[in-house]
Protein backbone atom coordinates (compact mmCIF):
# COMPACT_ATOMS: atom_id res chain seq x y z
CA UNK A 1 0.00 0.00 0.00
CA UNK A 2 1.66 3.52 -0.97
CA UNK A 3 1.37 6.69 1.90
CA UNK A 4 -1.02 8.50 2.08
CA UNK A 5 -0.83 11.48 3.84
CA UNK A 6 2.61 10.32 5.88
CA UNK A 7 0.81 7.46 7.11
CA UNK A 8 2.42 3.80 5.86
CA UNK A 9 -0.57 2.00 4.60
CA UNK A 10 1.23 -1.34 4.98
CA UNK A 11 2.57 -0.44 8.72
CA UNK A 12 -1.00 0.43 9.64
CA UNK A 13 -2.60 -2.59 7.72
CA UNK A 14 0.21 -4.95 9.84
CA UNK A 15 -1.01 -2.91 13.26
CA UNK A 16 -5.02 -3.35 12.71
CA UNK A 17 -4.90 -6.73 11.69
CA UNK A 18 -2.45 -7.49 14.69
CA UNK A 19 -5.12 -5.87 16.74
CA UNK A 20 -8.03 -7.44 15.39
CA UNK A 21 -6.45 -11.16 15.91
CA UNK A 22 -5.67 -10.41 19.73
CA UNK A 23 -9.36 -8.82 19.81
CA UNK A 24 -10.73 -12.31 18.96
CA UNK A 25 -8.35 -14.31 21.36
CA UNK A 26 -9.64 -12.11 23.91
CA UNK A 27 -13.24 -12.64 23.08
CA UNK A 28 -11.87 -16.47 23.24
CA UNK A 29 -10.57 -16.10 26.23
CA UNK A 30 -13.65 -14.71 27.74
CA UNK A 31 -15.67 -17.45 26.39
CA UNK A 32 -13.46 -19.91 28.24
CA UNK A 33 -13.16 -17.84 31.56
CA UNK A 34 -17.66 -17.68 31.17
CA UNK A 35 -17.55 -21.33 31.09
CA UNK A 36 -15.49 -22.04 34.30
CA UNK A 37 -17.52 -19.41 36.13
CA UNK A 38 -20.64 -21.77 34.89
CA UNK A 39 -19.05 -24.81 35.65
CA UNK A 40 -18.12 -23.88 39.63
CA UNK A 41 -21.61 -22.00 39.72
CA UNK A 42 -22.72 -25.90 38.76
CA UNK A 43 -20.78 -27.43 41.29
CA UNK A 44 -22.24 -24.93 44.32
CA UNK A 45 -19.64 -21.85 44.11
CA UNK A 46 -20.68 -18.53 44.58
CA UNK A 47 -19.64 -17.22 41.38
CA UNK A 48 -20.09 -13.53 42.62
CA UNK A 49 -17.84 -14.15 45.73
CA UNK A 50 -15.26 -15.55 43.17
CA UNK A 51 -15.29 -12.64 41.23
CA UNK A 52 -14.71 -10.70 44.31
CA UNK A 53 -11.68 -13.26 45.66
CA UNK A 54 -10.31 -13.14 42.24
CA UNK A 55 -10.42 -9.11 42.23
CA UNK A 56 -8.74 -8.80 46.00
CA UNK A 57 -5.66 -11.45 45.23
CA UNK A 58 -5.30 -8.80 41.84
CA UNK A 59 -5.04 -5.68 43.97
CA UNK A 60 -1.77 -4.74 45.76
CA UNK A 61 -1.25 -6.17 49.42
CA UNK A 62 -0.93 -2.01 50.78
CA UNK A 63 -4.05 -1.11 48.66
CA UNK A 64 -6.19 -4.78 49.74
CA UNK A 65 -4.67 -3.94 53.79
CA UNK A 66 -6.29 -0.01 53.54
CA UNK A 67 -9.59 -0.95 51.74
CA UNK A 68 -10.10 -3.55 54.38
CA UNK A 69 -9.16 -1.32 57.42
CA UNK A 70 -11.70 1.29 55.94
CA UNK A 71 -14.16 -1.19 55.60
CA UNK A 72 -14.22 -1.88 58.95
CA UNK A 73 -14.55 1.42 60.19
CA UNK A 74 -17.58 2.18 57.63
CA UNK A 75 -18.80 -0.66 59.12
CA UNK A 76 -18.46 -0.04 62.65
CA UNK A 77 -19.42 4.30 62.14
CA UNK A 78 -23.07 2.28 60.84
CA UNK A 79 -23.39 -0.39 63.65
CA UNK A 80 -23.12 -3.16 61.52
CA UNK A 81 -19.94 -4.87 63.43
CA UNK A 82 -21.06 -7.42 66.76
CA UNK A 83 -20.80 -5.39 69.89
CA UNK A 84 -17.96 -7.93 70.96
CA UNK A 85 -15.76 -6.82 67.78
CA UNK A 86 -16.66 -2.87 68.13
CA UNK A 87 -15.59 -2.97 71.53
CA UNK A 88 -12.24 -4.97 70.59
CA UNK A 89 -11.16 -2.25 67.91
CA UNK A 90 -11.66 0.11 70.24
Amino acid sequence: MPDVGGIAGDRLKSFIERIERLEEEKKALANDIKEVYAEAKGTGFDVKIMRQVIRLRRMDKDDLDEQETLLDVYRRALGMLPAEESQAAE
